[in-house]
Formats: structure tokens, sequence, C-alpha cells
């Protein structure tokens, strides 16, 4: 009971963080930078501390394989508040050498790919999933192998599956995700993305693990970083 106790603290303490961020933000006393740095490193925090806390809850009683699966599915839905804070650093992160996003599409072609995705990232930081998803199709349309897309549009259709329970929305995002790790090996965001997925999937905490660690090891954002130190300290990746 101890544990659940200081889990329930821990929750309370991250969301006043947050709220309080937000306070200082709206006052001028925090920079849109710093903010998305709090935002993103206290919602990864409160995913975990959830999920750790509706894992103790449900040791009282053993759950049914279906009832597991619910729940373990519903992890991944929090994660979709990763979502902001990873894209905001990301699109605003300097473009790795070798990684272009938009591939060898005509200039004209190009142009049209970079407004959806400017217009996607838009409509996810107002609140418009739905939205954001139909830009990441076009552009996909227009150039299947652009990785931001894949990146993106796998990451919401997961979110998306998972939160109504949608195995054939979950498994098409993961096969979008492993698709856009495969055409960037070398970029932090898809690993992320990845990463964060196995590791709020059952049976694939070892994948998680391997991923984490290339993840690491490709010198992502501050940002990215921050989203992910709560997952790095929970598998022992953490640098002290």
């Amino acid at each position: 009971m101890s544990d659940v106790s200081a889990l329930r603290d821990e929750i309370a303490l991250r969301e006043a963080s947050l709220a309080d961020a937000r306070r200082e933000r709206t006052a001028g006393e925090l920079n849109e930078g710093d903010f998305a740095a709090i935002e993103a490193r206290e919602s990864a925090a409160l995913v975990h501390a959830r999920a750790e806390l509706d894992e103790l809850s449900r040791q009282v009683s053993t759950p049914s394989p279906r009832v597991r699966r619910r729940r373990l599915l519903a992890v991944a839905a929090l994660c979709f508040v990763l979502a902001l804070g990873v894209l905001l650093w990301s699109s605003l992160a300097p473009r790795q050498a070798g990684n272009s996003i938009t591939g060898s599409v005509s200039l004209g072609r190009a142009q049209e790919v970079q407004q959806l995705l400017t217009e996607a990232q838009a409509d996810v930081a107002d609140g418009n999933p739905v939205t954001a998803l139909n830009a990441y199709q076009r552009v996909l349309v227009l150039d299947p192998t652009n990785v931001q897309a894949l990146t993106q549009s796998g990451w919401l259709d997961f979110s998306a599956g998972s939160s109504d329970q949608q195995v054939t929305v979950i498994d098409y995002g993961l096969k979008q995700l492993r698709e856009a790790v495969t055409l960037a090996p070398r970029q932090a965001a898809p690993r992320l993305y990845y990463a964060i997925v196995a590791d709020s999937t059952p049976g694939n905490r070892a994948l998680a693990k391997r991923e984490f660690e290339v993840f690491v090891d490709l010198h992502p954002s501050r940002g990215q970083l921050a989203v992910a130190e709560p997952f790095l300290v929970r598998l022992g990746l953490a640098k002290g």
C-alpha cells in the first residue's frame, strides 16, 4: 500500500507541476522551449506512474487474458500525450545528414509534401489528430517513403487503435513505424516512437530495450531525451 500511496503522491505532484508550468507560460514567466521540455518530461513520467499504479491495483486479483490485454493497450493509449512533445522537438531539431524527409520527389511535389507536413504538425499541436492523420496519409500518397509521415501516421494509428481496441489499426501503425525505422535507421524520432510502442505492448520488453539503446546512441535532442527519460530509467538505461 505504501507503493500505491507513493505513486498517487507522484501523480499529484507531476500534475501540479504541469499546471504551474502552464500558468507560468501564460504569465510570460516561462518561454515556449522550456515549457515544451517540462511538458514532455512530466507527461512521460505521468504515463509510467499511472501504468505502475494500474499494475499494482491489478495485483489484488488475476484478470482474464482479455481484460489484461485491454489494460495493456490502455497503457499504450496513454502514451498519446507524448506525441506533442516529441513532435515539437523533432520538427525544431536540425535534420540529420542523409535523412531527407521528402526523398527523391520533384520540387513541386516536395513543396506540397512540406506544406502538408506543416499543416499536420499544426493540427496535432491544436489537438486535431484526425485531421493531422489525414494530412500525413496524403503525404504518403505523394511520397510513400516519407519518414516523418510514416512515423507520425504510424504513431497516430497505433494510439487510436489502442484507445478503441482495434487490433487491425494497431498492427497497421506498427507496420508504418517499423518501415520508418528501416528507411531511416539513424534518425532518433522513429526509434523513439517505435521503442515506446514496444515498451507499451506485452512481450516486447527486450525489443524496447534494444530500440532505446540505439536511440540513445543517435544523439537525440534535449526534448526527445526528456520524453525517453522515464522509459530509460525503468529499463536500466539511464546514465548517472
